[in-house]
C-alpha cells in the first residue's frame, strides 16, 4: 500500500487502538478520511458542529484514558474545535487534534480560510506544529502523541491540503514508547506528613478524580485515620456508594451541609489527588497536606504545609507505612469526627428523598412551599433525576451540562456499581452533555449512556441530534426543561438582582427530536416522571425525554450566607415590582 501522509497517520491511529475519528469532513481532510474509509478497523463519525467533534472525542479519552482523536479542515473548521479542546486540557484528557491548512505553497499570503493554526491552539496545546514536509513523519506524529499521553492534554498536528496525499520517502512506521512512570515524594516528606497526621484529633480527606485508581489504599487511610471523605463531583464515580462508609459527599456551590462541616470541623486537612479551585470553601487556619502528581498544583488553593509530589496510590502506601499502627475501625483513634459527620450526611439525604418524593407537593409542607416556588406546579427537578437513579443501569454512563442539571445529578444520582460520569466540570462550558454521551456511546453501543441536559445547552448544539440518528446511537437525552438558563438566574437572586435575560423560548424539544427521527417524549405532570423515565429507558435507539421543570426551584449551598439569603429576598421583590411595572406579555 502507498505511504502517503495521510494512510500513515490513520494506520498510526489504528494502530494505537483509536477507534473513531469525530468531525467535519472537508478540502484538505480529504485524503484523510478517505484512508479511514479504507480502514476496516476506524469509523469517521460525520459531526454537524466541529465543536461536538471535541467534546466526543474528549469524553473517549476520559472514559478510557487513551487517545480521543478529531479534525477540523481549514479555517473556521479548526476554529470550532477550540472550545471542546479547552474542554479537553482542562479536563487533563489526552486528544490529538488533525487541522487541515491551505496549500504550502499559499501558507502566509492570507489565502482563502487561512488561520495560523500554531498560533490559534497556542494556549490549549501542549503540542502544535505544521507538517510542512512528508519526511517529517512518523517522527512528528510520534512527538505529538507523546506529548497528548505523556503530559495528558491536546496535542494539534496541522496538515496542509496538498500534503495529505504525498508519499513518504522513508520506509518506518511510528513508534510509541507509551509506560507512565509512577513516581513517588521524598523519604524526608512522606515521614512530616505522616507526623502530622498522627498528632490530628479530627482530619478530613478532600479526596479528588486523581486518587480513583487508588481506591482501596484510600479507604484503608481513611480507616486508619477515622476522617470523613469529602468528594469532589469528579470523584462521585470512584468514591460513591455504600461500599465507602468514610464519604459524605461534595462541598462547595453544588455540595451539602455534611461535607461543609466535615472541611470546617477539622484541625488537619489531607488532600488527595485533587485540585479543587474554590477558595472560600477551604477553612482557614487548619494544617494541610496535599497529595499530586503535578508539583505546580501544590499550594496554589490552598496553603500547605506539607506537600507530597507522586503517584496517589504510591504515596498513600507510603504514608500508611509510617503512620502509627493504630486498630483501625475495632478502635484506638477517636471516631467521633467521622461519626458525627456521616449522621448529618445521612440525615440530609434523608430532607433530600423528601424533596425528591414525587407526592411531596401534595402534603402540608410541600403545599406551603410550593405557593411560594411552584405556582405553576412545574415537576420537581429533584424527582426527575432521583427517577433517572432509580431506573439507571449500574454501569450507566452519564454526562451533564454545565448549571443546574449538575446540580441534581450530583445530589440524586449515586456513581454506584460501575457508573461512570463526565461533564465540562474544570472549563464550565455549555452544551458539553449532548456530545460527551456521543463520543461514549460510541465505545459500546450497548452501554446505557444518560445525558443530562439544561435546555440552554441542549439548544446551543441542537444540530448534532442528527448526529445521534444518523449513527444510530441509543443515547437516553433528559432535558430538564425550565425555560431557564437556570445556573445564572441563581446568581443574578443571590446578588440580590432580578432575573434578567435568562427566560429561553423553548421550543417542544419531543417534538424536534420526533421531526428529526429519534424518539421524543414530553412530560409535565410530575405523576407521569417515573413512568416516562423508565419507558424512554427501555425505548430503543436515542430518546429524547423533554421534562418540564421548576424554574424557581432553589438549589441551596452546602453553607447559605446571610448575604446570599438578603441578596435572594432583595431580587424576588425587584423582580414582582419588575413585572407588575411591564406590559402584559413581556
Amino acid at each position: 500500500m502507498t505511504r502517503t501522509v495521510a494512510r500513515v497517520i490513520v494506520d498510526a491511529l489504528s494502530e494505537l487502538g483509536v477507534r473513531q475519528v469525530f468531525g467535519v469532513v472537508g478540502d484538505a481532510l480529504n485524503p484523510l478520511t478517505d484512508a479511514i474509509r479504507t480502514t476496516d478497523s476506524l469509523e469517521w463519525v460525520g459531526c454537524r458542529h466541529e465543536e461536538a467533534a471535541a467534546f466526543a472525542a474528549s469524553a473517549q479519552s476520559q472514559l478510557t484514558g487513551t487517545l480521543g482523536v478529531c479534525m477540523g479542515t481549514v479555517g473556521p473548521g479548526s476554529v470550532h474545535l477550540l472550545n471542546g479542546l479547552y474542554d479537553a486540557a482542562k479536563s487533563h484528557a489526552p486528544v490529538l487534534a488533525i487541522a487541515g491548512q491551505v496549500p504550502l505553497a499559499e501558507l502566509g499570503s492570507d489565502y482563502f480560510q487561512e488561520v495560523d493554526n500554531d498560533a490559534l491552539f497556542s494556549d490549549v496545546a501542549v503540542f502544535r506544529a505544521t507538517i510542512t514536509s512528508p519526511d517529517q513523519l512518523p517522527q512528528m506524529l510520534e512527538t505529538a502523541v507523546r506529548h497528548a499521553l505523556g503530559r495528558k492534554g491536546v496535542a494539534v498536528l496541522t496538515v496542509p491540503g496538498d500534503l495529505g496525499e504525498r508519499e513518504l520517502t522513508a520506509d518506518r512506521t511510528p513508534r510509541f514508547s507509551l509506560n507512565p512512570p509512577v513516581s513517588r515524594p521524598e523519604e524526608a516528606a512522606v515521614r512530616r506528613a505522616a507526623e502530622l497526621l498522627d498528632r490530628s484529633e479530627r482530619l478530613t480527606l478532600l479526596v479528588g478524580e486523581g486518587a480513583s485508581a487508588a481506591r482501596e489504599d484510600v479507604l484503608t487511610l481513611a480507616d486508619r485515620l477515622a476522617a470523613p471523605m469529602v468528594l469532589t463531583l469528579k470523584a462521585k464515580a470512584g468514591f460513591e456508594g455504600d461500599t465507602n462508609p468514610f464519604q459524605v459527599g461534595q462541598t462547595g456551590l453544588i455540595g451539602n451541609p455534611a461535607a461543609a462541616s466535615a472541611l470546617q470541623d477539622a484541625d488537619t486537612i489531607l488532600l488527595l489527588g485533587t485540585d479543587f479551585p474554590y477558595r472560600d470553601w477551604y477553612p482557614e487556619d487548619r494544617t494541610v497536606i496535599q497529595v499530586d502528581t503535578e508539583a505546580t498544583h501544590i499550594g496554589r488553593r490552598v496553603p500547605v504545609d506539607v506537600g507530597l509530589v507522586g503517584d496517589t496510590g504510591a504515596t498513600v502506601r507510603d504514608l500508611l507505612s509510617h503512620l502509627e499502627a493504630g486498630p483501625g475501625s475495632s478502635g484506638g483513634r477517636d471516631r467521633s469526627h467521622v461519626e458525627k459527620a456521616r449522621e448529618r450526611f445521612d440525615q440530609w439525604r434523608a430532607g433530600q428523598a423528601r424533596l425528591a418524593d414525587p407526592s411531596h407537593d401534595k402534603g402540608l409542607i410541600g403545599r406551603v412551599r410550593s405557593a411560594l416556588d411552584n405556582r405553576g406546579h412545574d415537576i420537581r427537578p429533584e424527582a426527575l433525576a432521583a427517577a433517572i437513579d432509580r431506573v439507571a443501569a449500574e454501569d450507566a454512563v452519564f454526562t451533564s451540562d454545565t448549571g443546574m442539571a449538575t446540580v441534581w445529578l450530583s445530589r440524586f444520582v449515586e456513581m454506584r456499581g460501575e457508573r461512570r460520569l463526565i461533564g465540562s466540570y474544570n472549563l464550565g462550558s455549555m452544551a458539553n452533555a449532548m456530545p460527551q454521551a456521543l463520543g461514549a456511546q460510541c465505545l459500546d453501543r450497548h452501554r446505557q449512556v444518560v445525558a443530562f441536559c439544561g435546555d440552554g445547552g441542549l439548544s446551543m448544539l441542537l444540530g448534532d441530534l442528527m448526529t445521534l440518528k444518523t449513527y444510530r446511537l441509543p443515547v437516553k437525552l433528559v432535558v430538564f426543561d425550565n425555560r431557564r438558563l437556570g445556573m445564572v438566574k441563581l446568581e443574578q437572586e443571590q446578588s440580590g438582582l432580578p432575573e434578567f435575560g435568562t427566560v429561553l423560548d423553548n421550543p417542544d424539544f419531543a417534538a424536534v427530536a420526533e421531526a428529526m427521527g429519534i424518539t421524543g417524549i414530553r412530560v409535565t405532570d410530575p405523576a407521569d416522571v417515573e413512568t416516562a423515565v423508565r419507558r424512554a429507558f427501555r425505548s430503543p435507539g436515542p430518546v429524547l425525554l423533554d421534562v418540564l421543570t421548576n424554574p424557581d426551584e432553589i438549589a441551596v449551598p452546602a453553607k447559605p450566607t446571610v448575604e446570599q439569603g438578603w441578596g435572594f429576598a432583595v431580587a424576588k421583590v425587584k423582580e414582582v415590582v419588575r413585572s407588575h411595572g411591564e406590559p402584559s406579555g413581556s
